[in-house]
């Protein structure tokens, strides 16, 4: 089962990875719409709206990994102060939260996306671009945040405290 978790996570990894040089694509494209707008005057039809478009697959694409990697906001104060098994117990609290919410979003998401590509659905703006693409990678990137939340479970299993008897019966021996 860890090298099941092991592959998602590095799956993960992976589109963190891609994705994060895709504001090396938007920060020209709005140096671009700046310059156009403001010393030409002459602003683009694309470039607002294709820099929004990217945006999605930039922080999408990385949460899955940073679930992983402990990245989210957290209070640590009270885990901090917690024995073991409290901190396995809210651990898995919240890798549940994270599966349900993922699952959820997954589940609602996937059809839009499918509608979205059935109807070719335009953005009925003046550029007017096929917005399926970028639609489709909200049930991927929550799709792989799921799968993660079970990885980052497997892993947290793998590691469990020993319950107090465990921790008696191997103080007796």
């Amino acid at each position: 089962m860890n090298k099941v978790a092991a592959v998602i996570t590095a799956t993960n990894r992976f589109f963190y990875e891609t994705a994060k040089w895709v504001i090396f694509a938007i920060v020209p494209i709005m140096l671009i719409e700046v310059v156009s707008r403001y010393a030409f005057d002459a602003p683009t039809v694309w470039g607002m709206e294709l820099a929004t478009l990217l945006f999605g697959p930039y922080f999408l694409l990385g949460g899955p990994y940073l679930l992983h990697m402990g990245g989210h906001v957290a209070v640590d104060l009270v885990k901090d102060s917690a024995g073991p098994r409290t901190v396995f117990a809210m651990e898995l609290i919240a890798l549940a939260s994270a599966l349900l919410f993922a699952s959820l979003l997954t589940f609602y998401a996937a059809p839009q996306v499918l509608n979205s590509f059935m109807l070719r659905e335009t953005s009925f703006s003046t550029w007017n671009p096929q917005i399926w693409p970028f639609k489709a990678i909200l049930p991927l990137a929550s799709f792989m945040l799921a799968l993660q939340a079970i990885a980052d479970g497997i892993q947290l299993f793998s590691r469990a405290p020993e319950s107090d008897q465990d921790q008696k019966r191997r103080g007796a021996s």
